[in-house]
């Protein structure tokens, strides 16, 4: 009976979020903002959240809304793009640096300024893998929940950012939401949204089968790119459903910080956003060089390197219409890259720590 309560005010609280989302979206969209609908609901989630009204997100909504994101990315996909692969080369190459700098000037960053251990700052300074870096984080002695709090911190901020500094380097009308040059829901044919439906289903149970890493996603993804890259459709999503996708992603990052003291929220993204202010100035430093060597302009890498989350930027990059499948191909490979070289590099950065000597210990 108990359980029951609480699922049910989980569920209310979730549905309030989503009204709260919904309604910042509608906000930001009239007043023309960048990004709107998932802007518009991250930012008046995240204000409830501060203001302790009682929002939830519900974990068991990211994994439908994650393959549905997987199937809009997939359909982004060409036939023409796999003859442009060759032009991914020094960009994918380049994240490894990206990945080794932002360890090497993030991590001093969370020890000096926040006072953090080692494991702490170290674990919370690399650009991706919110729940493996928690993970690991704690193996290696770390705070679990500082971990998790500064990543989601991180792809707050990030999702705030990228937009608008995208529009001040280019055009701000390729920011303002490519949902608005879609066909409407009622536009589409009843055969796209079936299709749709049934790349979410497949791409789910294929991501599971074949146990790939953001399953969810990439399962969907490679479904849904695998059918339009042979030809067999080139359905488009609704401009409804980029809105909704937008709308619940936003609402899930506002409400990442429901049932933190607004005390340690405040202290918490203080500190992050001096740590994601690196991390784009760095993405910003390799996009500019890349951009010399690359096929692909300034804009399309810089959201490549921004440190957000996989889904949120793949969203990103989808609502701004800019080289979907060159972006999301290199979050899937920095996520992978963090995941495989985050332990490694912790334990050159053990090595590297300045030890404690007896003087010290008695201080």
């Amino acid at each position: 009976m108990v359980g029951s309560a609480s699922k049910t005010a989980m569920w209310a609280g979730f549905g309030l979020a989503i009204l709260i989302g919904t309604a910042g979206g509608a906000v930001f969209a009239y007043i023309r903002f960048p990004l709107p609908w998932m802007l518009g609901a991250m930012c008046a989630c995240t204000a409830a959240t501060l203001l302790r009204l009682p929002v939830r997100p519900v974990a068991a909504v990211r994994p439908f809304m994650t393959a549905i994101i997987g199937v809009l990315l997939g359909a982004s996909f060409s036939p023409e793009q796999l003859a442009s692969l060759t032009g991914w080369v020094p960009t994918l190459l380049g994240l490894v640096g990206y990945v080794l700098v932002c360890a090497v000037l993030v991590t001093p960053y969370f020890r000096l300024v926040a006072g953090m251990d080692l494991p702490t700052a170290f674990f919370s300074a690399m650009p991706g893998g919110v729940i493996e870096m928690m993970l690991v984080g704690e193996e290696k002695g770390g705070d679990g929940r500082t971990i998790a709090l500064v990543h989601s911190a991180r792809i707050l901020f990030v999702v705030a950012a990228v937009p608008l500094i995208i529009a001040f380097l280019a055009d701000v009308t390729i920011v303002t939401g490519a949902s608005a040059t879609r066909l409407s829901i009622a536009e589409t044919s009843i055969m796209s949204e079936l299709l749709l439906a049934g790349c979410v289903v497949v791409g789910m149970v294929a991501g599971r089968i074949l146990k790939l890493p953001a399953r969810y996603l990439l399962g969907p993804m490679l479904i849904s790119a695998a059918v339009h890259m042979t030809g067999a459709t080139d359905f488009q999503p609704a401009a409804e459903v980029i809105i909704l996708a937008q709308v619940v992603l936003g609402t899930l990052i506002g409400c990442r910080f429901a049932g933190v003291p607004p005390k340690r929220i405040g202290v918490i993204l203080l500190v992050s956003a001096g740590s994601v202010t690196i991390m784009l100035a760095i993405a910003l430093f390799f996009a500019m060089g890349l951009a010399v060597v690359s096929p692909y302009g300034l804009e399309a890498i810089l959201l490549a390197y921004s440190p957000g989350g996989l889904n949120e930027m793949s969203l990103v990059a989808l609502a701004m219409d800019l080289e979907v499948a060159f972006v999301s191909g290199h979050h899937i490979v920095r996520v992978i890259l963090v995941v495989a070289l985050a332990q490694l590099l912790f334990r050159g950065a053990i090595r590297l720590a300045p030890r404690k000597t007896s003087d010290d210990s008695d201080a």
